[in-house]
């Protein structure tokens, strides 16, 4: 069972975890959730856990000593070595071998910042790895885990029903996912494309393959400077690029 530490001021809000795979994961005991409230370490009367930052300037910043607290007592449940990760835009930033690489940890303990962030003495001394869902400002940690969270325990063997469901997600092979169709056969009049309805499982699986390499071009093209395509591959992107450019004429 994969062991999770989450120090959090609002550990409620991970209650969303509780819903669809992650929860059944977590059903499954394939994972296991402990918070650690900074607000239940501190050491002020009135339970705070932020003040205002020296220098001056707008907001809050989380304090030192409860933070500080709250992270010893996840490693001191969990382990002297685990990991404590902060998610944040000074981080690396993560994509599917990031997130495959850590799913592969059988725990780690995530803080999560709060107002205008916390006291950099903490992040010296107790994080071990930043990470950043992204090049934006939202309000908390708390959120940004739960993309982690939620996206790490996909690749956990048995969260998923169909075991070759996350071999198939979008990334796994540095390529957008090609385009999915169910039933009606036709809806607002368009149809399914006619290749699909064959059963000619070859034929779609080169169709897929194409689509993939197409819609990453399309979308996408940053991902294939990293990549180095296979002679077939460059031959289905090139094929792709013709129809393309025939349906722009």
């Amino acid at each position: 069972m994969k062991q999770y530490g989450i120090v959090s001021i609002f550990p409620e809000m991970f209650m969303a975890l509780d819903y669809g795979i992650t929860g059944r994961a977590r059903q499954q005991q394939l994972i296991a959730y402990h918070y650690y409230n900074p607000r239940d370490y501190s050491q002020d009367r009135h339970l705070r856990v932020d003040d205002r930052p020296y220098g001056g300037g707008p907001g809050m910043v989380m304090c030192a000593q409860p933070l500080t607290a709250a992270i010893t007592a996840a490693k001191a449940a969990m382990g002297p070595t685990t990991k404590v990760i902060q998610l944040s835009p000074q981080g690396q930033r993560l994509d599917h071998s990031a997130v495959h690489m850590l799913a592969a940890r059988e725990q780690m303990i995530f803080v999560a910042g709060r107002y205008e962030g916390i006291d950099e003495r903490v992040v010296a001394a107790t994080i071990d790895e930043q990470w950043s869902i992204g090049d934006y400002v939202i309000s908390g940690g708390e959120l940004a885990i739960m993309v982690l969270l939620d996206a790490m325990i996909r690749q956990i063997p048995g969260a998923l029903g169909d075991t070759d469901s996350a071999l198939q997600d979008s990334f796994v092979d540095g390529l957008l996912d090609h385009p999915h169709y169910t039933r009606p056969e036709e809806f607002n009049g368009k149809k399914v494309p006619e290749i699909l309805m064959k059963g000619d499982h070859q034929a779609i699986k080169r169709w897929r393959a194409q689509q993939a390499l197409g819609r990453t071009w399309q979308l996408r093209p940053d991902l294939l400077q990293h990549k180095t395509l296979t002679k077939e591959q460059q031959q289905l992107l090139n094929e792709f690029k013709l129809g393309d450019s025939h349906e722009r004429e």
